[in-house]
């Protein structure tokens, strides 16, 4: 999918800024953009939306018809795709929280209900019914389970609703929701040490509750967990196979005739489906896959469908044998997959419905874009940027702005590029989850590819940089199943590659890279109750071995959210707005202060002509690098991000990052 939109449809701002701006910037303006000053020495450009899409997160065929939930994007909604026309024909406004994971229908077709994801929990509903007779009507709030975020959703055949998901630092319970009186129910927390539960199906008589820690493992975090709740009896039996307990999560849940479909997310091993008997839960098979997921279960007979990160695969259940299901493209991450009358229907993250014929291998893609879904601003992940390009990463793709002429494509890329740098014209992520390291050459490259693969239980990278006295790409990441981070090093010359596990210790993921003559210095930040927390380490990259480390005054009590370099100085953020520097030669803290009016929480840096930025979820600022004091650069900048702000800057200084949804350059030049 692509935008093209035209200046005109921008933000035009009015020209100001100290003298020499206007010349010096006069590159930048062939097109007709304007800027405005903010202070005496600071010129801010919008740039218009950073990414814009219909992204989705969610699913269902209910009829003739997908009804799909979008994702990160405001307000949420649920969409109506209709197959015979391919068009979308209706759609609901739900109006809170920023993303829909679950849909479930009741079994006469009638109800579809929506479950949501939020970022904090306002004492408003998350559970939401839209009568699909009237699909003209909006959808109504229903309920609320006090578990922040639904994960998902199942109807009993007497149309009793289901919900599973969590909120930090909580165990997951299992909520009813009864529409004959309107009550929400809680019936228990099955497993105290799970961090979250996404997976629910119901029958008759019981319910199945599906958790692990696919967020938040470690630190005595349980694994795959699967519970039977008898709905007369109102107990919880630990029904989990044996052969599920090494994975961390059970990822999903499918009652088709008298037997259950089970699937994990696999971690250090590989995700797994199995088969169980509804009466007799000890009688089961167990069938190893190749990915690192096995969702979107679907059936037709005694054939299973599902989808894993390599695409989609059929099961038989009579043979016991995998197989691949034939398409001819890459459909990225699934997030819907049902299967009527021979065709199976694939939603795509990439934007897209595929309508898939298994026994002739032909398939029909429809972009949901041009289909009538409505393409709005979506909260921003990483961004990087040079003279020609500035990259912002989203959901299953990446926007590149072109600055020659202000046109915008958005490229495909799975999963989320959460940090990135470009280098020579280049660009480099870090995929969210278990996607490693990507690449896009804008020169030859008509969409991004991998570079290069790492541990899938090190899923989530966090920080790019570049050495370049090694010449090594830098990331460092976190292991949400295992606990713990990593550092990755990939060779640009060479194309070796390495996982540096646990460089700071069992529990403190790695969360800011920095480098300084062939030194990478890692930040680590401790999301468990046990240990240190805040630790930064001095790391050789090529020798795979410590240097040294320092532990972070007891006045900075939380883990490290960002560092940046200049001269000696190691400059850094932790997670509640303290600052420190570090002078790396004689290896000592030698300044702190409290930042937390400007950086109340996540933060990142960038250094940029000799001075040292930070950007919070609020505020741009600067360093002074002589006496390190702090001033506001762009006040209530209110960047829209989903998973914590950016700021990068291009060969010239300019500074790249998130005013709202729209991508703003900002040249600032201090008098120092």
């Amino acid at each position: 999918m692509q935008h093209s939109p035209s200046m005109g449809r921008r933000q035009l701002l009015v020209a100001g800024g100290a003298l020499g701006l206007a010349a010096a910037a006069a590159p930048l303006l062939t097109a007709p953009a304007q800027a405005t000053s903010h202070g005496p020495c600071t010129r801010i450009t919008d740039l218009g939306p950073g990414i814009e899409q219909f992204a989705l997160m969610s699913a269902i065929q209910v009829g003739d018809t997908v009804y799909i939930g979008s994702r990160n994007l405001e307000p949420t909604r649920v969409i109506a795709f209709h197959l015979p026309t391919r068009k979308v024909t209706a759609q609901t406004v739900l109006g809170t929280g920023h993303s829909i994971q679950a849909l479930a229908a009741d079994s006469t077709g009638r109800y579809l209900y929506a479950g949501i994801l939020t970022k904090a929990d306002e004492g408003r509903p998350n559970l939401f019914r839209w009568d699909l007779t009237t699909p003209d009507k909006p959808a109504v709030a229903v309920g609320r389970t006090e578990d922040r975020d639904i994960r998902d959703l199942a109807v009993a055949p007497d149309g009793t609703v289901y919900a599973v998901g969590g909120v930090p630092g909580k165990a997951p319970a299992l909520w009813m929701y009864d529409p004959a009186t309107g009550a929400v129910t809680k019936l228990g927390i099955p497993d105290p040490k799970a961090t979250l539960a996404r997976t629910v199906a119901a029958t008759d008589t019981a319910v199945f509750f599906g958790a692990g820690s696919t967020l938040a493992g470690g630190d005595g975090a349980s694994k795959a967990s699967l519970y039977a709740y008898d709905r007369s009896a109102g107990t919880f039996t630990n029904v989990t196979p044996p052969e599920m307990e090494k994975d961390p999560s059970l990822r999903e849940l499918l009652v088709v005739g008298d037997r259950l479909v089970v699937s994990t997310a696999g971690s250090t091993e590989p995700a797994k489906l199995a088969v169980m008997d509804l009466a007799d839960l000890s009688s089961y098979t167990v069938t190893p896959s190749t990915g690192k997921v096995v969702k979107n279960l679907t059936a037709n007979g005694d054939t299973i469908y599902f989808a894993t990160d390599a695409g989609l695969h059929s099961y038989s259940t009579a043979t016991e044998v995998v197989a691949p299901v034939a398409f001819d493209g890459d459909l990225g991450e699934i997030w819907g997959l049902d299967h009527v009358d021979g065709t199976l229907t694939a939603v795509s993250g990439y934007g897209f419905v595929a309508e898939i014929d298994v026994a002739a291998g032909t398939s029909v893609v429809t972009e949901l874009g041009p289909a009538g879904a409505p393409v709005s601003a979506q909260t921003g992940m990483g961004i990087a940027a040079d003279h020609r390009y500035v990259y912002v990463g989203g959901n299953n793709g990446i926007a590149r702005h072109d600055l020659r002429n202000g046109k915008v494509v958005n490229l495909r890329a799975p999963g989320e590029a959460k940090d990135a740098v470009v280098l020579n014209g280049v660009l480099y992520t870090g995929q969210y989850s278990s996607q490693g390291m990507w690449t896009y050459d804008p020169t030859r490259d008509e969409q991004p590819h991998q570079l290069a693969a790492f541990p899938s239980e090190q899923n989530r990278p966090l920080d790019v940089c570049h050495d370049t006295v090694n010449g090594l790409l830098l990331v460092g990441a976190q292991s949400d199943t295992e606990g713990g981070g990593s550092l990755w090093t990939y060779s640009l010359k060479t194309g070796e590659k390495a996982a540096h596990i646990n460089p700071v210790d069992g529990n403190q993921l790695v969360r800011a890279v920095a480098t300084r003559d062939g030194v990478a210095y890692l930040g680590g930040d401790n999301p468990t109750t046990q240990g240190p927390r805040g630790t930064l380490v001095a790391f050789d990259p090529v020798a795979g071995r410590e240097l040294w480390r320092i532990d972070l005054p007891a006045t900075l009590t939380t883990g490290v959210a960002a560092l940046a370099v200049h001269g000696r100085h190691l400059y850094g953020l932790t997670r509640k707005g303290g600052f420190f520097v570090v002078d790396v030669t004689i290896r000592r803290v030698i300044h702190t202060a409290d930042h937390r009016a400007l950086c109340p929480g996540f933060a990142a840096m960038v250094t940029s002509r000799g001075i040292v930025y930070g950007v919070s979820d609020t505020t741009l600022f600067r360093f002074d690098p002589k006496t390190f004091a702090v001033s506001t650069v762009v006040p209530e900048i209110n960047g829209a991000w989903y998973s914590g702000p950016h700021v990068n800057a291009d060969s010239r200084g300019l500074l790249y990052t998130m005013r709202g949804h729209n991508l703003v350059r900002i040249e600032d030049r201090p008098v120092i």
